[in-house]
Protein backbone atom coordinates (compact mmCIF):
# COMPACT_ATOMS: atom_id res chain seq x y z
CA UNK A 1 0.00 0.00 0.00
CA UNK A 2 1.43 3.39 -1.05
CA UNK A 3 1.90 6.26 1.39
CA UNK A 4 -0.33 9.17 0.34
CA UNK A 5 0.96 11.90 2.66
CA UNK A 6 3.48 14.21 0.87
CA UNK A 7 4.68 15.61 4.20
CA UNK A 8 5.51 12.13 5.54
CA UNK A 9 7.27 11.15 2.31
CA UNK A 10 9.40 14.32 2.32
CA UNK A 11 10.31 13.66 5.97
CA UNK A 12 11.33 10.05 5.15
CA UNK A 13 13.31 11.25 2.11
CA UNK A 14 15.47 13.73 4.02
CA UNK A 15 15.83 11.58 7.14
CA UNK A 16 17.05 8.70 4.99
CA UNK A 17 19.49 11.02 3.20
CA UNK A 18 20.85 12.38 6.48
CA UNK A 19 21.21 8.88 7.93
CA UNK A 20 23.08 7.74 4.83
CA UNK A 21 25.48 10.68 4.97
CA UNK A 22 25.97 10.30 8.74
CA UNK A 23 26.77 6.60 8.25
CA UNK A 24 29.61 7.45 5.90
CA UNK A 25 27.99 6.40 2.62
CA UNK A 26 29.07 8.42 -0.45
CA UNK A 27 26.77 11.33 -1.31
CA UNK A 28 25.66 9.80 -4.62
CA UNK A 29 24.63 6.47 -3.10
CA UNK A 30 22.92 8.19 -0.15
CA UNK A 31 20.78 10.24 -2.54
CA UNK A 32 19.99 7.22 -4.75
CA UNK A 33 19.13 5.06 -1.74
CA UNK A 34 16.83 7.67 -0.21
CA UNK A 35 15.15 8.22 -3.60
CA UNK A 36 14.67 4.49 -4.13
CA UNK A 37 13.05 3.92 -0.71
CA UNK A 38 10.68 6.90 -0.97
CA UNK A 39 9.98 6.22 -4.64
CA UNK A 40 8.78 2.70 -3.88
CA UNK A 41 6.78 3.87 -0.83
CA UNK A 42 5.12 6.81 -2.54
CA UNK A 43 5.08 6.05 -6.28
CA UNK A 44 5.41 2.30 -6.67
CA UNK A 45 7.21 0.36 -9.39
CA UNK A 46 6.67 3.19 -11.89
CA UNK A 47 9.42 5.02 -10.02
CA UNK A 48 12.10 2.91 -11.75
CA UNK A 49 11.07 4.27 -15.15
CA UNK A 50 11.42 7.84 -13.87
CA UNK A 51 14.81 7.08 -12.31
CA UNK A 52 16.21 5.68 -15.57
CA UNK A 53 14.89 8.65 -17.56
CA UNK A 54 16.44 11.15 -15.13
CA UNK A 55 19.85 9.47 -15.35
CA UNK A 56 19.76 9.42 -19.15
CA UNK A 57 18.60 13.05 -19.17
CA UNK A 58 21.68 13.99 -17.18
CA UNK A 59 24.07 12.00 -19.33
CA UNK A 60 22.65 13.53 -22.52
CA UNK A 61 23.20 17.09 -21.26
CA UNK A 62 25.67 18.58 -23.74
CA UNK A 63 26.89 21.36 -21.44
CA UNK A 64 28.13 18.82 -18.87
CA UNK A 65 30.76 17.62 -21.37
CA UNK A 66 32.68 20.79 -20.55
CA UNK A 67 33.19 19.53 -16.98
CA UNK A 68 35.50 16.78 -18.22
CA UNK A 69 37.49 19.15 -20.42
CA UNK A 70 37.82 21.92 -17.83
CA UNK A 71 38.94 19.37 -15.21
CA UNK A 72 41.55 18.11 -17.66
CA UNK A 73 42.67 21.69 -18.36
CA UNK A 74 43.14 22.34 -14.66
CA UNK A 75 45.14 19.16 -14.13
CA UNK A 76 47.43 19.91 -17.09
CA UNK A 77 48.06 23.41 -15.72
CA UNK A 78 48.85 21.93 -12.32
CA UNK A 79 51.50 19.72 -13.91
CA UNK A 80 52.92 22.39 -16.23
CA UNK A 81 54.38 24.51 -13.42
CA UNK A 82 52.48 27.67 -14.37
CA UNK A 83 51.47 28.47 -10.77
CA UNK A 84 55.00 28.07 -9.40
CA UNK A 85 56.41 30.39 -12.06
CA UNK A 86 53.65 32.92 -11.41
CA UNK A 87 54.31 32.97 -7.67
CA UNK A 88 58.07 33.28 -8.14
CA UNK A 89 57.68 36.28 -10.44
CA UNK A 90 54.92 38.11 -8.56
CA UNK A 91 56.63 37.72 -5.22
CA UNK A 92 59.66 39.49 -6.77
CA UNK A 93 57.39 42.49 -7.38
CA UNK A 94 55.41 42.40 -4.13
CA UNK A 95 58.06 40.98 -1.79
CA UNK A 96 59.15 44.45 -0.63
CA UNK A 97 55.68 45.09 0.83
CA UNK A 98 54.54 44.02 4.28
CA UNK A 99 52.51 40.89 3.62
CA UNK A 100 53.86 40.82 0.07
CA UNK A 101 54.10 37.04 -0.18
CA UNK A 102 50.50 36.65 1.01
CA UNK A 103 49.44 39.23 -1.59
CA UNK A 104 51.33 37.23 -4.22
CA UNK A 105 49.35 34.12 -3.20
CA UNK A 106 46.05 36.01 -3.67
CA UNK A 107 47.13 37.28 -7.11
CA UNK A 108 48.29 33.83 -8.24
CA UNK A 109 45.11 32.15 -6.95
CA UNK A 110 42.97 34.73 -8.75
CA UNK A 111 44.79 34.14 -12.05
CA UNK A 112 44.73 30.36 -11.56
CA UNK A 113 41.00 30.52 -10.78
CA UNK A 114 40.40 32.14 -14.17
CA UNK A 115 42.57 29.53 -15.84
CA UNK A 116 41.38 26.31 -14.20
CA UNK A 117 37.82 26.50 -12.80
CA UNK A 118 38.57 24.15 -9.91
CA UNK A 119 39.38 24.64 -6.23
CA UNK A 120 41.75 21.87 -5.20
CA UNK A 121 44.68 22.57 -7.53
CA UNK A 122 45.51 26.14 -6.35
CA UNK A 123 45.29 25.15 -2.67
CA UNK A 124 47.56 22.13 -3.11
CA UNK A 125 50.06 23.93 -5.36
CA UNK A 126 50.34 26.97 -3.10
CA UNK A 127 50.47 24.69 -0.05
CA UNK A 128 53.41 22.80 -1.52
CA UNK A 129 55.26 25.73 -3.06
CA UNK A 130 54.31 29.01 -1.35
CA UNK A 131 53.59 27.94 2.25
CA UNK A 132 57.15 26.72 3.05
CA UNK A 133 58.58 29.98 1.64
CA UNK A 134 56.16 32.08 3.70
CA UNK A 135 57.04 30.19 6.89
CA UNK A 136 60.78 30.49 6.15
CA UNK A 137 60.38 34.26 5.74
CA UNK A 138 58.77 34.50 9.20
CA UNK A 139 55.12 34.76 8.18
CA UNK A 140 52.43 33.91 10.71
CA UNK A 141 51.31 30.30 10.01
CA UNK A 142 47.62 31.16 10.55
CA UNK A 143 47.70 34.07 8.09
CA UNK A 144 49.63 31.97 5.57
CA UNK A 145 47.23 29.01 5.73
CA UNK A 146 44.12 31.21 5.72
CA UNK A 147 45.33 33.13 2.66
CA UNK A 148 46.04 29.97 0.68
CA UNK A 149 42.74 28.30 1.61
CA UNK A 150 40.64 31.40 0.85
CA UNK A 151 42.53 32.19 -2.35
CA UNK A 152 42.06 28.64 -3.57
CA UNK A 153 38.28 28.85 -3.16
CA UNK A 154 38.15 31.59 -5.81
CA UNK A 155 38.50 28.83 -8.41
CA UNK A 156 34.96 27.67 -7.71
CA UNK A 157 33.45 31.12 -8.42
CA UNK A 158 35.59 32.91 -11.00
CA UNK A 159 34.88 31.44 -14.47
CA UNK A 160 35.40 28.92 -15.95
CA UNK A 161 33.95 27.56 -12.69
CA UNK A 162 32.83 23.91 -12.73
CA UNK A 163 30.15 24.83 -10.16
CA UNK A 164 28.61 27.39 -12.52
CA UNK A 165 28.58 24.81 -15.33
CA UNK A 166 26.52 22.47 -13.15
CA UNK A 167 24.34 25.30 -11.82
CA UNK A 168 23.29 26.62 -15.26
CA UNK A 169 21.30 23.61 -16.54
CA UNK A 170 19.70 23.12 -13.10
CA UNK A 171 18.29 26.67 -13.10
CA UNK A 172 17.72 27.04 -16.83
CA UNK A 173 20.28 29.88 -16.99
CA UNK A 174 22.89 30.33 -19.73
CA UNK A 175 26.30 29.20 -18.48
CA UNK A 176 27.88 32.02 -20.49
CA UNK A 177 25.77 34.59 -18.59
CA UNK A 178 26.69 32.96 -15.27
CA UNK A 179 30.36 33.25 -16.23
CA UNK A 180 29.94 36.96 -16.98
CA UNK A 181 27.96 37.57 -13.78
CA UNK A 182 30.56 35.86 -11.55
CA UNK A 183 33.60 37.89 -12.63
CA UNK A 184 33.00 41.06 -10.56
CA UNK A 185 31.91 39.19 -7.37
CA UNK A 186 35.00 36.99 -7.67
CA UNK A 187 37.26 40.03 -8.03
CA UNK A 188 35.52 41.73 -5.08
CA UNK A 189 36.41 38.78 -2.86
CA UNK A 190 39.99 38.84 -4.15
CA UNK A 191 40.27 42.57 -3.39
CA UNK A 192 38.81 42.09 0.10
CA UNK A 193 41.42 39.39 0.82
CA UNK A 194 44.21 41.69 -0.38
CA UNK A 195 42.96 44.66 1.67
CA UNK A 196 42.74 42.51 4.79
CA UNK A 197 46.34 41.31 4.32
CA UNK A 198 47.64 44.86 3.70
CA UNK A 199 45.85 46.35 6.73
CA UNK A 200 46.68 43.44 9.06
CA UNK A 201 50.38 43.39 8.15
CA UNK A 202 50.60 47.20 8.34
CA UNK A 203 49.20 47.12 11.89
CA UNK A 204 51.36 44.14 12.90
CA UNK A 205 54.37 43.74 10.53
CA UNK A 206 55.50 40.59 12.34
CA UNK A 207 52.60 38.70 10.76
CA UNK A 208 53.99 39.27 7.26
CA UNK A 209 57.46 40.87 7.17
CA UNK A 210 58.85 42.13 3.84
CA UNK A 211 61.44 40.03 2.04
CA UNK A 212 64.98 41.20 2.93
CA UNK A 213 66.60 43.64 0.48
CA UNK A 214 69.43 41.18 -0.23
CA UNK A 215 66.94 38.68 -1.65
CA UNK A 216 65.27 41.27 -3.92
CA UNK A 217 68.30 42.63 -5.76
CA UNK A 218 67.43 41.62 -9.32
CA UNK A 219 68.11 43.84 -12.36
CA UNK A 220 65.03 45.61 -13.77
CA UNK A 221 65.38 43.98 -17.19
CA UNK A 222 65.52 40.51 -15.63
CA UNK A 223 62.47 41.30 -13.45
CA UNK A 224 60.55 42.40 -16.52
CA UNK A 225 61.53 39.25 -18.42
CA UNK A 226 60.57 36.94 -15.54
CA UNK A 227 57.21 38.60 -15.00
CA UNK A 228 56.41 38.74 -18.71
CA UNK A 229 57.22 35.08 -19.38
CA UNK A 230 55.26 33.90 -16.34
CA UNK A 231 52.16 36.06 -16.91
CA UNK A 232 51.69 35.64 -20.67
CA UNK A 233 50.98 31.85 -20.72
CA UNK A 234 48.05 31.87 -18.23
CA UNK A 235 46.70 35.08 -19.78
CA UNK A 236 46.78 33.36 -23.16
CA UNK A 237 44.80 30.48 -21.71
CA UNK A 238 42.25 32.78 -20.02
CA UNK A 239 41.74 34.66 -23.29
CA UNK A 240 41.43 31.39 -25.21
CA UNK A 241 38.64 30.18 -22.91
CA UNK A 242 36.74 33.20 -21.61
CA UNK A 243 37.40 35.36 -24.66
CA UNK A 244 35.78 32.85 -27.00
CA UNK A 245 32.72 32.67 -24.71
CA UNK A 246 32.27 36.38 -23.99
CA UNK A 247 32.72 37.48 -27.60
CA UNK A 248 30.29 34.88 -28.88
CA UNK A 249 32.87 32.85 -30.78
CA UNK A 250 32.12 29.58 -28.96
CA UNK A 251 29.76 28.10 -26.39
CA UNK A 252 31.20 26.99 -23.02
CA UNK A 253 31.50 23.37 -24.18
CA UNK A 254 33.50 24.31 -27.29
CA UNK A 255 35.56 26.78 -25.25
CA UNK A 256 36.45 24.02 -22.80
CA UNK A 257 37.89 22.01 -25.69
CA UNK A 258 39.93 25.07 -26.72
CA UNK A 259 41.17 25.43 -23.14
CA UNK A 260 42.12 21.75 -22.84
CA UNK A 261 44.10 21.95 -26.08
CA UNK A 262 45.75 25.23 -25.03
CA UNK A 263 46.79 23.72 -21.68
CA UNK A 264 48.59 20.91 -23.51
CA UNK A 265 50.39 23.49 -25.67
CA UNK A 266 51.49 25.39 -22.53
CA UNK A 267 52.73 22.21 -20.89
CA UNK A 268 54.67 21.40 -24.08
CA UNK A 269 56.25 24.87 -24.05
CA UNK A 270 57.39 24.29 -20.46
CA UNK A 271 58.77 20.86 -21.34
CA UNK A 272 56.46 19.11 -18.88
CA UNK A 273 54.69 16.71 -21.27
CA UNK A 274 55.61 13.05 -21.67
CA UNK A 275 53.65 9.82 -21.98
CA UNK A 276 53.47 9.34 -18.20
CA UNK A 277 52.12 12.86 -17.64
CA UNK A 278 49.47 12.45 -20.33
CA UNK A 279 48.40 9.06 -18.99
CA UNK A 280 48.16 10.30 -15.39
CA UNK A 281 46.27 13.43 -16.48
CA UNK A 282 43.72 11.39 -18.43
CA UNK A 283 43.29 8.98 -15.53
CA UNK A 284 42.87 11.71 -12.89
CA UNK A 285 40.44 13.63 -15.11
CA UNK A 286 38.37 10.48 -15.56
CA UNK A 287 38.18 9.88 -11.80
CA UNK A 288 37.21 13.48 -10.89
CA UNK A 289 34.74 13.87 -13.77
CA UNK A 290 33.09 10.52 -13.04
CA UNK A 291 32.68 11.50 -9.39
CA UNK A 292 31.05 14.82 -10.31
CA UNK A 293 28.75 13.35 -12.97
CA UNK A 294 27.51 10.42 -10.87
CA UNK A 295 26.64 12.85 -8.06
CA UNK A 296 24.83 15.13 -10.53
CA UNK A 297 22.88 12.16 -11.97
CA UNK A 298 21.99 10.94 -8.47
CA UNK A 299 20.86 14.42 -7.46
CA UNK A 300 18.67 14.61 -10.58
CA UNK A 301 16.95 11.41 -9.42
CA UNK A 302 16.66 12.76 -5.86
CA UNK A 303 15.13 16.05 -7.05
CA UNK A 304 12.77 14.21 -9.41
CA UNK A 305 11.57 12.04 -6.54
CA UNK A 306 11.14 15.09 -4.33
CA UNK A 307 8.99 16.82 -6.95
CA UNK A 308 6.91 13.71 -7.72
CA UNK A 309 5.89 13.21 -4.10
CA UNK A 310 4.75 16.85 -3.84
CA UNK A 311 7.78 18.25 -2.04
CA UNK A 312 7.99 21.25 -4.36
CA UNK A 313 4.52 22.43 -3.36
CA UNK A 314 5.29 21.99 0.33
CA UNK A 315 8.49 24.08 0.11
CA UNK A 316 6.73 26.70 -2.02
CA UNK A 317 3.89 27.13 0.48
CA UNK A 318 6.34 27.19 3.38
CA UNK A 319 8.59 29.85 1.85
CA UNK A 320 5.74 32.03 0.61
CA UNK A 321 4.27 32.06 4.12
CA UNK A 322 7.40 33.69 5.57
CA UNK A 323 6.28 37.06 7.00
CA UNK A 324 9.22 39.18 5.76
CA UNK A 325 8.38 39.01 2.06
CA UNK A 326 10.85 38.20 -0.69
CA UNK A 327 13.87 39.29 1.39
CA UNK A 328 12.91 36.84 4.11
CA UNK A 329 12.55 34.07 1.52
CA UNK A 330 15.93 34.94 0.00
CA UNK A 331 17.64 34.88 3.41
CA UNK A 332 16.09 31.49 4.20
CA UNK A 333 17.29 30.12 0.85
CA UNK A 334 20.83 31.44 1.39
CA UNK A 335 20.80 29.97 4.91
CA UNK A 336 19.81 26.60 3.42
CA UNK A 337 22.82 26.70 1.06
CA UNK A 338 25.08 27.64 3.98
CA UNK A 339 23.78 24.88 6.28
CA UNK A 340 23.95 22.22 3.56
CA UNK A 341 27.50 23.37 2.91
CA UNK A 342 28.54 22.41 6.42
CA UNK A 343 27.94 18.74 5.59
CA UNK A 344 27.97 18.39 1.79
CA UNK A 345 30.07 19.62 -1.12
CA UNK A 346 28.57 21.95 -3.71
CA UNK A 347 28.27 19.14 -6.26
CA UNK A 348 25.57 17.56 -4.09
CA UNK A 349 23.93 20.81 -2.95
CA UNK A 350 23.35 22.45 -6.34
CA UNK A 351 21.29 19.66 -7.98
CA UNK A 352 19.16 19.29 -4.82
CA UNK A 353 18.32 22.89 -3.90
CA UNK A 354 18.49 24.79 -7.19
CA UNK A 355 15.60 23.02 -9.01
CA UNK A 356 13.46 23.45 -5.87
CA UNK A 357 14.21 27.15 -5.30
CA UNK A 358 14.35 28.46 -8.89
CA UNK A 359 10.57 28.35 -9.63
CA UNK A 360 9.89 30.16 -6.34
CA UNK A 361 12.41 32.90 -7.22
CA UNK A 362 10.68 33.44 -10.55
CA UNK A 363 7.25 33.61 -8.94
CA UNK A 364 8.47 36.24 -6.46
CA UNK A 365 10.00 38.37 -9.21
CA UNK A 366 13.63 37.94 -8.08
CA UNK A 367 16.33 37.90 -10.76
CA UNK A 368 17.47 34.23 -11.07
CA UNK A 369 20.92 35.32 -12.33
CA UNK A 370 21.58 37.58 -9.34
CA UNK A 371 20.26 34.95 -6.92
CA UNK A 372 22.45 32.32 -8.59
CA UNK A 373 25.60 34.29 -7.78
CA UNK A 374 24.38 34.95 -4.22
CA UNK A 375 23.88 31.22 -3.72
CA UNK A 376 27.26 30.38 -5.27
CA UNK A 377 29.12 32.86 -3.05
CA UNK A 378 27.26 31.40 -0.07
CA UNK A 379 28.37 27.90 -1.08
CA UNK A 380 31.95 29.15 -1.37
CA UNK A 381 32.03 29.43 2.41
CA UNK A 382 31.48 25.65 2.61
CA UNK A 383 35.10 25.12 1.54
CA UNK A 384 36.29 26.85 4.72
CA UNK A 385 33.62 25.91 7.28
CA UNK A 386 34.05 22.60 9.20
CA UNK A 387 33.13 19.81 9.42
CA UNK A 388 33.26 19.44 5.60
CA UNK A 389 35.77 22.23 4.70
CA UNK A 390 37.74 20.46 1.92
CA UNK A 391 40.24 23.34 1.52
CA UNK A 392 41.35 22.92 5.12
CA UNK A 393 42.02 19.21 4.69
CA UNK A 394 43.80 19.77 1.36
CA UNK A 395 46.31 22.15 2.90
CA UNK A 396 46.75 19.98 6.00
CA UNK A 397 47.76 17.12 3.71
CA UNK A 398 50.60 19.12 2.12
CA UNK A 399 51.61 21.52 4.94
CA UNK A 400 54.92 21.18 6.84
CA UNK A 401 54.73 19.21 10.13
CA UNK A 402 54.86 22.33 12.33
CA UNK A 403 51.54 23.60 10.94
CA UNK A 404 48.71 22.64 13.32
CA UNK A 405 45.17 22.03 12.06
CA UNK A 406 43.28 23.88 14.80
CA UNK A 407 45.71 26.58 15.95
CA UNK A 408 46.88 27.57 12.47
CA UNK A 409 44.63 26.31 9.65
CA UNK A 410 41.18 26.66 11.24
CA UNK A 411 42.04 29.88 13.08
CA UNK A 412 43.60 31.37 9.97
CA UNK A 413 40.49 30.84 7.84
CA UNK A 414 38.03 32.52 10.25
CA UNK A 415 38.79 36.12 9.10
CA UNK A 416 38.43 35.05 5.47
CA UNK A 417 35.01 33.49 6.15
CA UNK A 418 34.00 36.90 7.55
CA UNK A 419 35.37 38.56 4.40
CA UNK A 420 33.32 36.18 2.24
CA UNK A 421 30.19 37.15 4.16
CA UNK A 422 31.08 40.85 3.69
CA UNK A 423 31.48 40.26 -0.05
CA UNK A 424 28.13 38.45 -0.07
CA UNK A 425 26.53 41.45 1.67
CA UNK A 426 27.99 43.85 -0.89
CA UNK A 427 26.59 42.02 -3.92
CA UNK A 428 23.27 41.56 -2.11
CA UNK A 429 22.95 45.31 -1.57
CA UNK A 430 24.23 46.19 -5.06
CA UNK A 431 22.75 43.71 -7.58
CA UNK A 432 24.18 45.70 -10.50
CA UNK A 433 27.63 44.34 -9.62
CA UNK A 434 26.30 40.97 -10.80
CA UNK A 435 24.12 42.06 -13.73
CA UNK A 436 26.26 44.77 -15.37
CA UNK A 437 28.61 42.50 -17.37
CA UNK A 438 25.88 40.14 -18.66
CA UNK A 439 23.94 43.27 -19.66
CA UNK A 440 26.86 44.71 -21.61
CA UNK A 441 28.45 41.60 -23.11
CA UNK A 442 25.26 39.57 -23.32
CA UNK A 443 23.52 42.35 -25.20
Amino acid sequence: MLIQSPELLVLILFLTLIMGLASGFPVAFSMLGASLIVGILGIGTGFFHMMILRVFETMHNYILVSIILFVYMGIMLERSGVAERLFSSIHIILGALKGGLALAVVVVCTIMAAATGIMGAPVIIMGLFALPQMLDKGYDPALSCGTICAGGTLGILIPPSIMLIVYGPMAGISVGKLFMAAIIPGLILSILYALYIIITCYINPRLGPPVPQSQRQIPIKKKFYIVLTSLLPPMFLILAVLGTIFFGIAAPTEASAVGAFASIILALCYGRVDFKTLRESFYESMIISSMILIIVASAFVFTGTFMLIGGGDIVKELLLSIPFGKWGVLIVMMSAFFLFGLFMEWVGIVPILVPIFTPILQEMGLDPLWCAILFCVTMQTSFLTPPMAPALFYIKGVAPPQVEFGAHIVRGTVPFIVLQLIGLTIITIFPSLVTVLPGILGG
